[in-house]
């Protein structure tokens, strides 16, 4: 995939000192005293560069709180003059651009169930022709990453040139652990395919627990993430939405204090290291696609032998022996079990797909 955004760089829109951007504030503006008690804590610490705040919440379903929607805007504004800080919010509709335009929120951003549909993308995109504001991105609810790029080009095409990414992670009926499955994996092919566009985890998201914030804030910074968007509440357990994932201006600062920043650069007298590491690597997945090409050549004769006795690709039997087995292996391996799980439940998919072909060949 080429994909060619004009886009400025982070620095040129907001100074964070050379530091990871931190965007802070609760998930929704419930009161003016709420929101503005929540912001004075963060801005008293200085916690962060910009204030969020959510002034309409589109819910999974209809009567949770959905936000006080413009009412709170003038909050926003109060804030910004209190504290000196820039603001955003999230907007979901044409009318939510206008609304965000008029009281001055200075960054927008477009939610992930937004950003799921080209129609609506396209919507917004066409309200903020002739802006010039930060616009940051969710990932959509799903993992599909052309959808996600799509929408940064329909953005781009309307001349906003302040683009960023969030990284909230995805939908996942598998995942047992984070309320939304991370999968990396997807961020670091995003920033592979547009690496001037400015990545910012949302552990907030990601978590759904505030247990796990630390541990996502520091693999964000591990993978050298440009910023993060963290959700913060003066009292979390009377949060009016998603309690459970948020926390004190106190806490936010304790954990961002705890949080290592991996250099993004290293110098001259580690290169032969890395160089020489990274050879070995080469030469390991060499051997694994070697090892990968093999199997599925024997997959290739299981599905002749099934197919010249009328056998039927799919053996569920087989395939939970396997699912077990390698999942044993793995732990003796030391490998994450979910990492293992993952892997041969994609090395299967393509087994069943060779099979099919050679199922549907007549034989020699």
């Amino acid at each position: 995939m080429n994909v060619e955004l004009k886009t400025e760089p982070l620095s040129s829109w907001i100074d964070t000192g050379g530091k990871p951007l931190i965007i802070a504030g609760p998930c929704s503006a419930e009161t003016e005293e709420q929101y503005l008690e929540t912001v004075r804590g963060i801005a008293k610490g200085g916690y962060a560069h910009v204030l969020r705040a959510g002034v309409w919440k589109p819910r999974t379903r209809p009567g949770s709180f959905e936000g006080v929607g413009e009412a709170a805007l003038p909050w926003l504004q109060k804030a910004k003059a209190e504290t000196g800080l820039p603001t955003s919010c999230e907007v979901a509709t044409p009318e939510h651009v206008e609304l965000a335009c008029k009281y001055d929120v200075d960054v927008l951003w477009i939610g992930a169930r937004t950003t799921v549909n080209p129609f609506n993308v396209q919507d917004l995109a066409d309200a903020m022709k002739g802006i010039d504001k930060p616009v940051l991105i969710k990932n959509p609810v799903n993992p599909d990453l052309a959808l996600w790029i799509g929408a940064f080009e329909r953005i781009a095409g309307a001349g906003i040139t302040k683009l960023g990414a969030i990284h909230r992670g995805f939908s996942n009926a598998q995942e047992n652990k984070y309320r939304n499955s991370p999968m990396w994996q997807i961020a670091v092919e995003f920033k592979s395919i547009l690496p001037d566009v400015p990545m910012i985890g949302d552990p907030s998201h990601m978590a759904g627990k505030r247990e796990y914030l630390a541990e996502l804030t520091q693999r964000a910074m591990d993978l050298n993430y440009d910023g993060l968007i963290i959700e913060s509440h003066r009292n979390p357990a009377e949060a009016w939405s998603d309690a459970a994932q948020q926390l004190t201006p106190e806490a936010l600062g304790e954990m961002l204090k705890s949080i290592e920043i991996r250099k993004a650069t290293y110098g001259e007298d580690f290169q032969d290291n890395l160089d020489r590491l990274r050879a070995r690597l080469d030469n390991l997945d060499r051997e694994l696609l070697e090892v990968l090409a093999a199997r599925m050549s024997v997959v290739e004769q299981l599905g002749e032998y099934k197919r010249d006795n009328n056998v039927a690709v799919l053996q569920l039997d087989r395939w939970n022996k396997v699912h077990e087995s390698r999942a044993a292996w793995g732990k003796g391996l030391k490998l994450y079990p979910e990492t293992v799980e993952e892997l041969f439940k994609l090395i299967h998919m393509e087994s069943i797909r060779k099979q099919t072909e050679v199922m549907n060949q007549q034989p020699a």
